[in-house]
Parts: structure tokens; C-alpha cells; sequence
């Protein structure tokens, strides 16, 4: 068998298409080799940049969105509370002034407490017209009266919404509420003017008449 040496320090010397397409496939493979070195140090370098920026980067502060909630709130109103009647306490002297003057002038409490059942109907007449006189004389001494109202008795009259219901009394089929329109029965009293004595210290008002004792 025959050795095959070959000689490397040999130079071709001639230079054929094999040997054209040969250096151009070398001269590609080494373009392409470098195109992938510089490819692959590009994106390295980018990802370096890129992760720097990210370590760089502050985290995002949290967005607080604020809802807003119609709340419907039922607020209790209390109803107002009514005015407290206030009564006022009257002390009885006046009154009991008024009962001793009407026993002074007309024997009233006399008149009154008088069983009169065996009596007749001439005999208390005439006592009662001197009740009349004597009562009449009292009133229109100490007291000044006027009627409420100045219309007849018996006409028609209106009574207006409002109106003060401790001086005009409704009587009768009341129905709805006012005006109401009605007849007139009665006008009515009221005191103007009030006359009574002084009491002197030490009066005893409880005593509105004296025993009499004739000596």
C-alpha cells in the first residue's frame, strides 16, 4: 500500500471556481459568525440596561380611589311637646268678700239656704224681689259689667274662624268647623271693672256674715 504525504506549506497555484467558492463560503461563514457575536452582545447589553432601570425604578405608589356612599339617613323629629296647662290658683278672700257683700245687702245666703217649700209662690216673690234689689245694688257697686255681644237677642250673627271659645259658647247640631252661623240666645257678661273694699289686718274672710244677737 502507498503512503499519501500531503505537503501544507504548499500554495496553490492556480485558482479555479472550487477554490473561488470555497474562500466565499469561509469569507460568509466568518461574516455571519461576526454578525452573531455582535447580535449577542447588543442584546446582552440591553437586558443589562433594562434590568438596571427596573432596580432603579421606585415601586408604583397604590392609587386609593374614593367611593363615595350616599347614606340616606331617617332623622325622628319629635313631635313638639304641648305647652303644660298652667292652672292658677286663686285664693277664696275675694270671693268669699263677695258672698259676705251679697248677704249684707240682699241677704243672699239667707234667701238661699232658706227652706222655701213651705211657703207660697206670693210670699217668695216678695222675698226674692228684695234679693233682687239687694244683689242688683252689690253688683253695680263693686263690679262694671258689659254685654260680649251688642246684636240682639235672636238675630243671626257669624262667628269667625278663631274665635275665643271661653266667650262665645256654641250650643245646638255643631257640625265642620268655623265660620259657623247661628242665632243669637244670649250676649253674654263680662267685667270691665272690679270695685271691692279693702280688708283690714286681721279680717277674717271665712265669716261672710255675723251672728246678730239683740240686747
Amino acid at each position: 500500500m502507498g503512503t499519501f504525504t500531503v505537503d501544507l506549506t504548499l500554495r496553490p497555484t492556480t485558482f479555479d471556481l472550487w477554490h473561488v467558492c470555497l474562500a466565499g463560503t469561509v469569507v460568509s461563514l466568518m461574516g455571519i459568525l461576526i454578525l452573531l457575536l455582535l447580535v449577542m452582545l447588543f442584546t446582552r447589553s440591553r437586558y443589562k440596561n433594562e434590568a438596571k432601570a427596573i432596580a432603579n425604578q421606585q415601586p408604583p405608589e397604590p392609587v386609593v380611589k374614593v367611593i363615595e356612599k350616599i347614606v340616606e339617613v331617617e332623622k325622628i323629629v319629635q313631635a313638639p311637646m304641648p305647652e303644660p296647662v298652667i292652672l292658677k290658683e286663686y285664693t277664696p278672700d275675694a270671693a268669699l268678700q263677695v258672698l259676705g257683700l251679697l248677704q249684707k245687702e240682699a241677704r243672699f245666703i239667707d234667701f238661699i239656704k232658706e227652706n222655701i217649700s213651705a211657703y207660697s209662690d206670693a210670699d217668695i216673690g216678695a222675698a226674692a224681689r228684695v234679693v233682687h234689689e239687694g244683689c242688683n245694688k252689690t253688683i253695680n257697686e263693686h263690679f262694671s259689667l258689659a254685654p260680649i255681644r251688642n246684636e240682639q237677642e235672636g238675630s243671626n250673627i257669624t262667628v269667625p274662624v278663631g274665635f275665643d271659645a271661653a266667650a262665645i259658647r256654641l250650643t245646638g247640631n255643631i257640625v265642620g268647623t268655623a265660620p259657623f252661623t247661628g242665632a243669637l240666645v244670649h250676649k253674654g257678661w263680662q267685667v270691665t271693672d272690679v270695685r271691692l273694699p279693702k280688708l283690714t289686718q286681721g279680717h277674717n274672710p271665712n265669716i261672710v256674715a255675723a251672728a246678730e244677737i239683740e240686747l
